[in-house]
């Protein structure tokens, strides 16, 4: 029963590209493999490893010399890494990150046939492909979890403790609840990524467009408050399911995430430490004043002496005295403010980059309409789906109408 009901949400969930939007090419010369028909790029390499289930994956890594941080990236439906080409090499050079995308098992020229399990298997494989041949850190990289790729996203993260952080673009609930509004979670339902959120660690940063038509914003927002924690989420005013890259928000909210996120906890504890060092140092230089006072007002009560009482009551003043001492805490508390500074350059450096190149965008939108058209074909085949299934349940009905009727001429036969 679990494998029928698996293979069928397999043929709801998944609408690989076909044909696939690429060919894969392997040089006589060099044996490296190469995505036609785009051209060569030095910082771009085309892979292919197994996955523990016997499946080949295609992937690409882009390099930038810059990167503190590798972006490992789960598509959406309806896509494969020749239609995410271009994406992928914008997202590279603007965030200074290094970036692998990948194909899931029947996406692409990768092999085997797409279901939940096999995406599963094949993020695993890419992300150990990072750790064995580009010796990559698990807590030097990032998840980015697309529409469907949310799943296989949250399935890793909650099993990596370390991990930097993780992004989740247009990201599903569970296949059920995209298409039914269901309050509980089904043993047959896939990706469910409502309950695995709770056991992610990291940072997560949540992006979704608010008109969006497949996977409602309603789904973002619940994920994000479940997560243990949150960084501040982005809500794109009338953006839909294949567009928000778009949006100029987009690229600035992402590159500040991920400069918030390679800050190292060493650094931030460091700082702390710091701070709380240099509280205490201020505190030390402050507590020899009250010894000072008492010195002035102990000659004061030498030279009052017909006055016992006042001069008593004159000594207990230095409580106030250290009372105006702990008001230079407040200095240190406002050295958190020149954070606002480096924020302001960021923003700077932002405003330099906002703006790609004309033919860039050109071809970003191209890409984006051809991933329109794709997902214009899935909903017609959702409506084909859903047709043939009210026509079956129909022709149901009627073979045990039949019966009744007959069931019922018999009892007034008799009656009579």
């Amino acid at each position: 029963m679990g494998g029928v009901t698996s293979s069928m949400a397999a043929k709801l969930a998944f609408f690989p590209p076909n044909p696939p939007s690429y060919k894969l090419v392997k040089e006589e010369a060099t044996s490296l493999f190469l995505l036609n028909p785009f051209p060569h790029r030095e910082n771009v390499e085309v892979l292919k490893f197994p996955n523990r289930r016997g499946n080949e994956i295609v992937a690409i890594y882009v390099r930038h010399p810059m990167a503190k941080t590798t972006i490992l990236y789960s598509h959406g439906n309806a896509a494969d890494i020749g239609q995410m080409y271009e994406l992928f090499v914008e997202l590279s050079i603007h965030l200074r990150v290094n970036l692998m995308g990948y194909d899931y098992s029947g996406y692409g020229q990768s092999s085997g046939k797409p279901s939940e399990h096999n995406t599963y298997a094949d993020i695993e494989a890419a992300y150990k492909y990072l750790e064995e041949n580009y010796c990559t850190k698990q807590e030097d990289i990032i998840l980015y979890g697309q529409s469907v790729g949310s799943g296989p996203t949250l399935d890793l993260a909650s099993r990596l403790p370390r991990l930097r952080a993780v992004v989740l673009h247009s990201p599903i609930l569970s296949g059920l609840r995209v298409m039914y509004a269901v309050k509980r979670t089904y043993w047959f339902d896939i990706y469910k990524n409502i309950d695995k959120i709770p056991l992610v660690k990291c940072p997560v940063l949540v992006i979704h467009g608010t008109a969006d038509e497949v996977v409602d914003c309603s789904h973002g927002k619940q994920l994000w408050e479940l997560c243990q924690q949150k960084y501040e989420p982005l809500w794109l005013k009338g953006g839909n399911h294949c567009n928000l890259e778009l949006y100029p928000e987009y690229l600035r909210h992402l590159r500040k995430f991920i400069s918030t996120v390679e800050k190292s906890p060493s650094r931030r504890l460091s700082f702390r430490r710091s701070t709380d060092q240099s509280r205490g140092s201020i505190d030390c230089i402050e507590t020899p004043r009250k010894s000072t006072d008492q010195r002035d007002k102990a000659r004061k009560s030498t030279d009052q002496n017909d006055k016992p009482r006042k001069s008593t009551d004159r000594n207990d003043k230095p409580r106030k005295s250290t009372d105006r001492n702990d008001k230079p805490r407040k200095s240190t508390d406002q050295r958190d403010k020149p954070r606002k500074s480096t924020d302001r350059t960021e923003k700077l450096k932002i405003h330099e980059n906002k703006v790609p190149n004309p033919e860039k965008l050109e071809k970003l939108r191209a890409h984006f309409d051809q991933m329109e058209r794709s997902r214009r074909s899935i909903e017609y085949d959702k409506s084909r789906i859903m047709e043939f299934q009210d026509k079956s349940r129909r022709s149901v009905d009627v073979q045990f109408e039949r019966p009744q009727k007959s069931i019922d001429w018999l009892d007034r036969t008799r009656a009579g």
